[in-house]
Order: C-alpha cells, then sequence, then structure tokens
C-alpha cells in the first residue's frame, strides 16, 4: 500500500511540473535591442512580466509622447513593457507595449527563443499587423 501512495505521489509531482510550461520559462533579465541603441530590464510585476528603458547609448527625453506633460522626462526608467500576461504558448507574454520613437501603445507579445534571445512585437488592426525585432539577453 505505502508503495502504491509513493508511487502516486512521484506521479502527481511530475504532471504537474510538466503541467507549467509557460511560467518556466524566464525572461527576466536585462535586453539589448539589436541596435544597441538601449537595454530593457524585463522584471515581474505581480504574475505578469513588466519593463523599463534601463540604458540608451544616446540619452534623450520622452519628446514623441502623446501626453505633452511626459515629453520633458528622461526616457530612461520608463516603463515600456506593461502588464505581459503569459499566453497558453509556452514562453509567450501578452500584453502592452509602449513605443518612444512615436509615443504610441500598442497591443504585443514578447516570445522567448531560447534563454537568450527573446522576440518582442507590437501590433495593430487587432494583430492582423505586427511588427518586431530580437533582442539578446545582457545579463
Amino acid at each position: 500500500m505505502k508503495l502504491k501512495q509513493t508511487a502516486m505521489f512521484f506521479a502527481v509531482g511530475a504532471a504537474l511540473q510538466l503541467a507549467t510550461p509557460a511560467f518556466a520559462a524566464d525572461a527576466n533579465g536585462t535586453w539589448a535591442r539589436p541596435n544597441g541603441a538601449s537595454q530593457i530590464k524585463i522584471y515581474s510585476c505581480g504574475a505578469n512580466l513588466c519593463g523599463k528603458i534601463a540604458w540608451l547609448k544616446s540619452p534623450r527625453n520622452d519628446t514623441q509622447n502623446r501626453d505633452a506633460s511626459k515629453r520633458g522626462r528622461p526616457l530612461v526608467g520608463v516603463q515600456i513593457i506593461r502588464g505581459m500576461k503569459p499566453t497558453k504558448k509556452a514562453g509567450q507574454w501578452k500584453g502592452k507595449l509602449y513605443n518612444a520613437e512615436d509615443g504610441k501603445t500598442y497591443t504585443g507579445y514578447v516570445q522567448l527563443n531560447g534563454a537568450n534571445k527573446m522576440k518582442l512585437e507590437g501590433c495593430v488592426l487587432g494583430g492582423l499587423i505586427c511588427k518586431g525585432e530580437t533582442w539578446s539577453r545582457v545579463k
């Protein structure tokens, strides 16, 4: 009887580990854009992912922001990845992305590709048109 209970305990534990692949991927860390102009710090915010600009090669203000009161703030420290929630696809999150280059916020996706690459896509028209780039892990 004890052997049967022990076997069942391990079977349940193994099933639980296999049932959570989307949460196993770790996007937390610092990521660089391919052009080398900026680095973004991604971190957990509750059960979601968020990200802030951690470094800019050429520091500047948020001059393109649609909110005129924010155009004088430095971009370093600005949250550009907001409330990314895990999707059903392993290593993928969906949420909002702020693009400081045009001052707009888009629906977007973050998709881990291995441990050191991450694709970030911003979408318009309900996800019909998406544009993205692949970031590399710095640390």
